[in-house]
Parts: C-alpha cells; sequence; structure tokens
C-alpha cells in the first residue's frame, strides 16, 4: 500500500509536469497568433498595403477566431472530444497553414484567408488549455489560468520587441510559429489530465445558451465583456500611442525606443496575470476583479493626461495600465469556470471568449477612429467606459448567493 505522503509527491509531481508542458504548448501554438503582427513592419518596407490590407491582416485572425469558438460552442466540442485530440489537430492545422502563407505574397488574397484558419484553429487551442488547466485546479484554479494568460501576455508584447531591434524577413516570424505550432501539437501528447473532468453532456445547440441562463455565469461574462472592451484595443493601440507621444515631445531622438516602452507595457501584464492569479485563490475573484478594473479604467483616463510629457511618466502609467488591464483577465474564466455545471466548462469558456473576441474588433476600430478625430489625448479614455461597467457587474454577482462557490468561498 502506498504510503500517503509518497502519492501525494507524485500527484504534486504529476501536476506541475502537465502544466508546463501545457504552459509551453500553449505558448508555442499561440505564436501562429501573432506572426503577422511581428512581421508586418517589414512587409511594409517591401509591400504598398493600403489601410483596408493592413487591418485585414491583422484582424483576420480574430474574426477567425471568433467563428471557430462560435461553432466550438454550438456543439460542444471541448466538452464532448478528447481534449489533447482537439488540441492536437488544431495546432497542426494551424502550423500548415501559416506554411502555406510562405508560398504567397502578404498582399495575396489568400494570406488573409490563411490567417482565418489560424484564428479558427485557436478555438481549439485557447479555451481548451483552460479547460486542461481546470483539471487539476485545487484552491489554485485562478493561478493556473493566470498562468496561461501571462504566457498570452508575453505573446502579445513580443513583436513590440522584434520592432525595437530592427526588422526581420517577414517570412522568418511566419515560419517559427508554424514549427512551434506543430511543436506544440507534439508536446500537448504528452500532457495527463487531472483528475476533475465530468462526462460529456448530450448534443444540444442551446447548451450555449447556459452562458445567458445561468445568472452568475452571465454576470461574470458581463465583466469579462468591459474587460476586453479596453484589452485588446489597448494593445493594439499603445504602440502607435508611444510613438505620437515622444515624437511630440522629443521628435526624433526620444531617451529610448518608443516600441521597447510598448513592449514594457504589454509584457508587464505577465506578471498582472500571475498576481491577479494569486490574490483572486486567496482574497476572492470579485474582490481582484473589482479592484483591478477600477485601477485599468483609471489608467486609461490618466495616460492621454500625459501625452506628450517626458518619457518616465508616460512609460510608468504605461507599466501600471499594462498590470492591472490583464490582472482580472483569467478571474473571470475562472469564474465561469466554478459557477457552470461542470459537464458544460469547455463550452462556457468558448462562448465566454467567442463573445469578448467579438467585441473586440469593434473597440479595435473604434479607437482608430478616436485616435485620428479626438486625438490621442482623449481617445484611450473611450476604453474606461468598459471597465467601469464591469466593476457593476462584478459587484452584482458578489451579492448572489452562488458567489460562494467563487474560490472556495472567498467570493
Amino acid at each position: 500500500m502506498a504510503l500517503p505522503d509518497v502519492v501525494d509527491t507524485a500527484a504534486t509531481t504529476g501536476k506541475r509536469t502537465a502544466i508546463v508542458l501545457l504552459l509551453l504548448s500553449e505558448v508555442a501554438a499561440m505564436a501562429t497568433w501573432f506572426a503577422t503582427t511581428a512581421s508586418i513592419g517589414a512587409i511594409r518596407t517591401h509591400w504598398p498595403l493600403s489601410p483596408f490590407q493592413e487591418a485585414l491582416l491583422t484582424n483576420s485572425v480574430q474574426a477567425g477566431f471568433v467563428a471557430g469558438t462560435l461553432v466550438s460552442a454550438l456543439f460542444g466540442l471541448a466538452d464532448r472530444f478528447d481534449l489533447r485530440r482537439l488540441f492536437c489537430w488544431c495546432a497542426v492545422v494551424a502550423g500548415f497553414a501559416n506554411l502555406a502563407m510562405l508560398a504567397f505574397e502578404p498582399t495575396s488574397p489568400v494570406v488573409p484567408l490563411l490567417r482565418f484558419v489560424t484564428g479558427a484553429c485557436m478555438a481549439g487551442v485557447y479555451p481548451v488549455g483552460m479547460k486542461i488547466a481546470a483539471t487539476w485546479a485545487v484552491g489554485d484554479l485562478g493561478l493556473l489560468i493566470g498562468l496561461l494568460v501571462a504566457a498570452l501576455t508575453l505573446g502579445s508584447a513580443l513583436p513590440h520587441l522584434v520592432a525595437a531591434f530592427g526588422q526581420l524577413d517577414w517570412h522568418l516570424p511566419v515560419f517559427g510559429a508554424a514549427l512551434g505550432a506543430l511543436l506544440s501539437a507534439a508536446l500537448i501528447r504528452f500532457v495527463r489530465l487531472g483528475p476533475l473532468r465530468s462526462e460529456a453532456p448530450p448534443l444540444r445547440l442551446e447548451n450555449a445558451l447556459e452562458a445567458w441562463r445561468n445568472r452568475g455565469v452571465r454576470l461574470a461574462n458581463l465583466g469579462y465583456l468591459g474587460h476586453m472592451w479596453e484589452l485588446y484595443a489597448m494593445w493594439a493601440w499603445i504602440g502607435a500611442f508611444m510613438a505620437a507621444s515622444f515624437r511630440e515631445r522629443y521628435g526624433n531622438a526620444p531617451p529610448f525606443p518608443p516600441e521597447l516602452a510598448s513592449f514594457a507595457v504589454v509584457a508587464a501584464g505577465a506578471f498582472g496575470a500571475m498576481l491577479g492569479g494569486w490574490a483572486a485563490d486567496r482574497f476572492g475573484r470579485t474582490l481582484v476583479t473589482g479592484a483591478s478594473m477600477l485601477a485599468s479604467g483609471c489608467c486609461a483616463i490618466a495616460v492621454g493626461f500625459l501625452f506628450g510629457g517626458p518619457a518616465w511618466a508616460v512609460l510608468s502609467v504605461g507599466v501600471l495600465w499594462g498590470v492591472a488591464v490583464i490582472a482580472d483577465s483569467a478571474q473571470f474564466s475562472a469564474a465561469v469556470s466554478e459557477l457552470s455545471d461542470r459537464r458544460l466548462i469547455g463550452t462556457m469558456l468558448t462562448v465566454q471568449t467567442c463573445v469578448g473576441f467579438l467585441l473586440t474588433l469593434v473597440s479595435i476600430q473604434l479607437i482608430a477612429f478616436a485616435g485620428t478625430y479626438l486625438g490621442w489625448r482623449f481617445a484611450f479614455a473611450l476604453l474606461a467606459i468598459g471597465p467601469f461597467l464591469g466593476l457593476v457587474s462584478m459587484l452584482r454577482l458578489r451579492r448572489l448567493p452562488e458567489a460562494a462557490r467563487l474560490a472556495g468561498g472567498r467570493k
């Protein structure tokens, strides 16, 4: 008979190994999402891109993700199929879609189509990765999903770092991302699932509607929508804001590259995601999400008033915003996992990300318009609407009896 301490040690080791492999798989697969962003500067150098073509290159992957998550949610793919196999095949298709891009010029209409396919495949990677993490969660669900979000955040920051140190041949990031996706397909096969699994629910298209019918899940999702209204628009336009602000004060001689400042702002969110996960598991989901949204909304307003100011001041508020804007992200997914029927967790997470990313297509374009017609001093203030409304939703969730299921009763 195995000794309890030996069993506990083996279980802990198995959990750590599974989570490390899952993180590596997630980062490697999600590299395909950011491949075009990392190479857009080099593409501009050699091919004349219209604003429409550039928007198509960057937005087609998000549109594909929305379409993929919609299909996955309607058919309950993340609850009805083996998670590792679903992740694996989606990563394989994404890898070959990126390899196929190398056969075309970036101005070809085939490239946005392949980016769309890549985004659709990510619907079988990102939400599925969160569900895999949830099978291992014992009092640390917020931290586990926070680690996945931290990895995604670093991936989002890397294109800014690439731009800060010069432009690469656009083929290299795309080829590297394709190899990463194929590597992730191999790695995910070695990830063990945790003990917290449920039987597959029967196929009912209306299962996806539980995201609205369940009152607690609905409020958590409304909070998430407020968060997503702000997050991706901030990530998409912080580089342009930093460049314009530095140029306003320093002309062509800034103290450090604005691309490096943008990398610092976005990358700081990795720390925020991990800190938010640790804090939410100990002090409560609604408390951490509410505090994060209040802080990020205030930063969205404040950073505009620093436009054209000293680089250190703009960067300081930017880094604080970068931490706050993502610190709550994983906790909305953790809350949905805790408030949902366990048989539908995969579907509920997929619905959440589907609607959230659909909303980002609106806010990203809104800031493009606001930056042109209102100026950078006021453009980002429009993003504060999201977190402030999200804060209201999470305060309402905190008052519900269902909130006792969050973070072991810590709300």
